[in-house]
C-alpha cells in the first residue's frame, strides 16, 4: 500500500465517468465518499473537454447507445493524449452481439489502462466462449488467473476480474484479493462502484495493478464492516457509504487480505 487513500483525500482527483444510468448515482456517491470528485459528462459536445480537466476516466458500457460510444471514444482519445488512466468496465459483455462489438471497438480504437469485469465478461474479452446472463457472471471453463494474465499481456494493460475472489493482473504480477462480503452482491451497482474506486486510486498511483488491488481491498473492507451491523440489503447500502467515508489507513493495513501469485 502506498497511502493511496490519504492521497485521494488530500488531492481530490476529478474522475470523469461516462457510465450507465442504472448506477450513476451510486458511482458518484462512492467516489465522493472515498474523497475523489465525480463528474458525469455524457454529451459528445463536451465529454472530451471534461476529460481534459480530469485525473482519470471511467467508461462503463452498462447502458449503451451509439452516442455514448462516440463520447467514450472522444473522451478516451483525450485521456490518452493527457496520459491519464482509462478504466473500461465491460458490463454485460457476452450478453449481446452489439455489446461485444462495441467493447471490441473501444479496445481497438484507444488505449485502455484497466479492463474490469466479472469472470464471464473477462473470459469473453479473452476469446473464450463465455456467456453473460444480463450483467451477471456465469461459470467459465478456463483457469481465470491464466485468462487475466494472458488478456493483460495481449492488451498491454491491467485486467481486473471481480467475484468472490478478485483477480488483478498486469501480465507480470498478479494479485488475489479476498476482502468483501456476500451482501455486496445483494445490491445493484457494486461492480460499477468498483470501477469508480479503481479509477480514483489509479489517479494517484501510476502502478495500475497495485492501484486496483488497493481499491478492491479498501472497498471490500468497507463492505465487511458495513455487513457487521446491517439487517439486509437496504441498511447495508447506507452503511457501506458510511464505512467508506470513515475508512482509515490503519484499518486498511490491518484488514487487507490479498496474495501475490
Amino acid at each position: 500500500m502506498k497511502n493511496s487513500l490519504k492521497k485521494i483525500r488530500e488531492t481530490k482527483p476529478l474522475v470523469h465517468h461516462i457510465t450507465n444510468w442504472v448506477t450513476i448515482y451510486d458511482c458518484a456517491n462512492l467516489t465522493r465518499a472515498f474523497g475523489a470528485l465525480p463528474v458525469m459528462a455524457h454529451a459528445p459536445e463536451e465529454s472530451a473537454d471534461m476529460t481534459k480537466i480530469s485525473a482519470a476516466l471511467v467508461l462503463n458500457i452498462g447502458t449503451l447507445t451509439l452516442d455514448i460510444i462516440e463520447s467514450m471514444l472522444l473522451s478516451a482519445t483525450a485521456a490518452n493524449e493527457k496520459e491519464i488512466p482509462v478504466v473500461l468496465d465491460a458490463v454485460g459483455v457476452g450478453a449481446t452481439k452489439f455489446r461485444d462489438e462495441m467493447a471490441a471497438k473501444i479496445l481497438e480504437s484507444v488505449r485502455i489502462d484497466v479492463i474490469k469485469g466479472n469472470y464471464s465478461e473477462i473470459a469473453r474479452l479473452a476469446g473464450e466462449n463465455a456467456r453473460t446472463k444480463g450483467v451477471e457472471a456465469t461459470s467459465i471453463a478456463a483457469d481465470p488467473v491464466e485468462l487475466a494474465k494472458e488478456l493483460a499481456k495481449s492488451k498491454g494493460c491491467t485486467v481486473v476480474m471481480t467475484g468472490k475472489e478478485d483477480i488483478i493482473s498486469d501480465g507480470e504480477k498478479t494479485f488475489l484479493v479476498r476482502n468483501g462480503h456476500e451482501l455486496m452482491g445483494s445490491i445493484v451497482g457494486t461492480g460499477c462502484m468498483a470501477a469508480s474506486i479503481i479509477a480514483s486510486f489509479a489517479a494517484v498511483n501510476s502502478d495500475y495493478c497495485e492501484a486496483a488491488r488497493d481499491a478492491l481491498c479498501c472497498f471490500g473492507i468497507a463492505g465487511e464492516l458495513a455487513a457487521e451491523t446491517s439487517n439486509g440489503p437496504g441498511s447495508f447500502k447506507v452503511k457501506l457509504y458510511d464505512e467508506v467515508f470513515k475508512l482509515s489507513e490503519e484499518t486498511v493495513q490491518a484488514r487487507s487480505n490479498f496474495e501475490k501469485v
